[in-house]
């Protein structure tokens, strides 16, 4: 069976490819120019002086300084990595750079790392106040892994990296040394531990009173068990996903298992296939080529296909802009209309990411979306071949991995066909009203639920929320509007505390919703939640001026997010609350806070060429 049937490219999709290229004409071209600048010397080391290149390789092995004096055919790979042995998705990437090196010594290449960046999971700070750096984490793993490769002696990146703001933040670093390759080395998920389905109903009988807390953290740790991401398709994973779909990858490399033989070899496989495609080589294929327009609408649309992390929305924002694209919600949404949900998996579904690489994957979700004409062909991959490569399984033969067309599989719970699909549009919808824009996950959230109006109970921080819950308040319908958590308020913090309570009150037979100018994780879930509200309440938002009792309404149907009961041009605006800009590092982040742009424009702190 044929990987790539042939089927012509959907004409929305088509424009929209072609809106944002006429958008970006201006700043991709200076993006271009100055990436072409850039790859002028070869190898990048050349350009130093004797007392430069000493330092560069002073701690290498001997072999590896007979390597590193040619100048003129021997690639030195950059390895940037976000290794730590706290984060279980990280853990399995201690023992990658000594790997890569060994697969490029023999082809007389090496290997050095050029940098740490730091990895924290919001899974750790969820509801605490390390949970506000988060965001702004992203930005500084951008500017971390940024030093890392100034020393402009690197013909080629391999950055290792899995989670939330890590893959974003590299990728961000990459795209401003875009003349050179890049290749993204994954280390795959943890195995199954109890459902994640089983997880939530503990978390919600735990909100309840009626699990104890050594029950809850038996089931917290019998979900995380082991190295390896976490199992559900939350934003890590989502990551691993777009990374696929961008061609950024090996093919079918992101939900292998750590520490398999194939994961082994993936990881070898990437050094070799880095060095193959450096300047040095005719195969040349910088990463500024790889993300391009076309490929940006690639993962816009995968994104909507599986119903992955909100948070994406925000970080394929911030990775365009820094390769001179420019996307927006309009993009976004006009895609929905008619791009499918074709996955199920948990917080859409209740299969785990394992189930859903053994039902075929992200080869299987290529496939159908190259079969249906919703994604470019015609891009470039690390993998050398357009996106067709990524539309094929992958297996150990005799210790080399070995391709098969990835055909259309049997488990229509985990993956359906676009002609066959879970939903007729994505599992992201924009909407848009008197408050302003948001967005809204509505892969998880049952259709009876797309439409409340409802009073609004109004909340500075999720803390008061959750004692307003245990102090029994919560009644009736309304919608808990939580303001003062976008990034100039707070940095943006994940409001996942909210959702097991919101949960057990949309079960009791509440009509309940979510709006904030803040973020949830990956793992949104049944409740309808309108997130990123922009203009956020600290830049003086609509949401700021909402008043107890306004009622609101929320519709998925429609796309509509409005106040209905008052007019809101008159309001004055409220004040925001005191005492979130200190203690546990946030004072450090004070800069972040100050030159942070909105959401829509993916959140971004920190500057870049273009700009000045």
């Amino acid at each position: 069976m044929s990987p790539t049937p042939a089927h012509p490219l959907n004409p929305v999709v088509e424009q929209v490819t072609t809106t944002i290229t006429e958008r970006s004409q201006v700043s991709r071209e200076r993006y271009l120019s100055l990436m072409r600048q850039q790859a002028e010397t070869k190898p990048h080391r050349s350009k130093l002086s004797c007392t430069n290149l000493a330092h560069t390789f002073a701690a290498s092995e001997d072999d590896e300084k007979v390597i590193l004096k040619q100048l003129h055919s021997n690639a030195n790979i950059g390895i940037v990595t976000a290794y730590n042995d706290m984060l279980s998705a990280h853990q399995p990437l201690k023992d990658y750079p000594e790997l890569i090196k060994q697969a490029l010594l023999p082809l007389g290449h090496t290997a050095q790392v050029a940098g740490g960046v730091p990895a924290m999971c919001d899974g750790i700070t969820q509801g605490q106040a390390g949970m506000e750096l988060s965001l702004f984490s992203r930005d500084t793993i951008a500017l971390a892994a940024a030093v890392g490769l100034s020393h402009n002696v690197f013909d080629g990146i391999l950055c290792l990296g899995v989670c939330d703001k890590i893959v974003p933040g590299l990728l961000m670093a990459a795209l401003r040394f875009g003349h050179l390759p890049c290749i993204f080395v994954p280390a795959g998920p943890m195995p199954s531990g109890i459902s994640n389905s089983e997880k939530a109903k503990t978390r919600q009988k735990f909100a309840e009173g009626k699990a104890t807390n050594e029950e809850l953290l038996d089931s917290e740790t019998k979900s995380y068990h082991s190295p390896g991401t976490c199992t559900f398709y939350g934003t890590a994973n989502t990551n691993q996903m777009l990374m696929e779909a961008m061609g950024l990858h090996l093919p079918d490399s992101a939900f292998c298992a750590p520490d398999s033989a194939l994961r082994h070899a993936f990881v070898q496989r990437a050094a070799t296939r880095v060095s193959e495609i450096t300047g040095l080589t005719e195969h040349y294929t910088p990463v500024a080529d790889v993300v391009c327009e076309r490929s940006i609408v690639n993962a816009m649309v995968t994104l909507l296909a599986t119903g992955g992390s909100t948070n994406l929305i925000i970080h394929l924002t911030a990775i365009a802009r820094c390769a001179g694209i420019h996307i927006t919600l309009d993009d976004f949404d006009r895609l929905s209309d008619v791009v499918p949900l074709i996955t199920r998996v948990y917080p859409n579904g209740q299969a785990d990411i394992n189930q859903f690489h053994h039902a075929g994957g992200t080869s299987r979700v290529i496939y159908e979306l190259l079969s249906a004409g919703l994604v470019h062909e015609d891009v470039k991959t690390v993998a050398g071949q357009g996106l067709k490569a990524y539309a094929k399984k992958a297996e150990l033969v005799n210790d080399h991995i070995s391709y098969h067309p990835a055909g259309t599989g049997t488990d229509k719970e985990i993956i359906r066909t676009v002609a066959d699909p879970f939903a007729p549009m994505g599992g992201i919808k924009r909407l848009k009203g008197n408050l302003g824009d948001a967005i809204i996950k509505v892969s998880a959230v049952p259709e009876e639920h797309w439409h409340i109006h409802a009073p609004a109970r109004i909340f500075h921080d999720q803390g008061d929320f959750i004692q307003a819950f245990q102090d029994g308040q919560m009644t009736g319908d309304f919608v808990a509007v939580v303001r003062f958590q976008g990034p100039k308020a707070n940095g943006m913090p994940e409001l996942h505390k909210l959702m097991p309570l919101l949960g057990v009150l949309q079960d009791r037979g509440q009509k309940v919703a979510l709006v904030t100018d803040g973020r949830l994780s990956g793992a949104s879930g049944k409740v309808p939640a309108a997130l990123h509200v922009c203009p956020e309440a600290m830049q003086l938002g609509a949401i700021s001026q909402i008043e107890e009792g306004d009622m609101v309404e929320l519709n998925c149907h429609t796309g509509e997010l409005n106040v209905t009961s008052s007019d809101l041009s008159t309001r004055p605006f409220a004040q925001p609350p005191a005492g979130h800009a200190t203690g546990i590092g946030r004072e450090l982040f004070s800069v972040f806070r100050h030159s942070v742009g909105p959401t829509s424009q993916g959140a971004i702190s920190i500057q870049w060429e273009e700009q000045g």
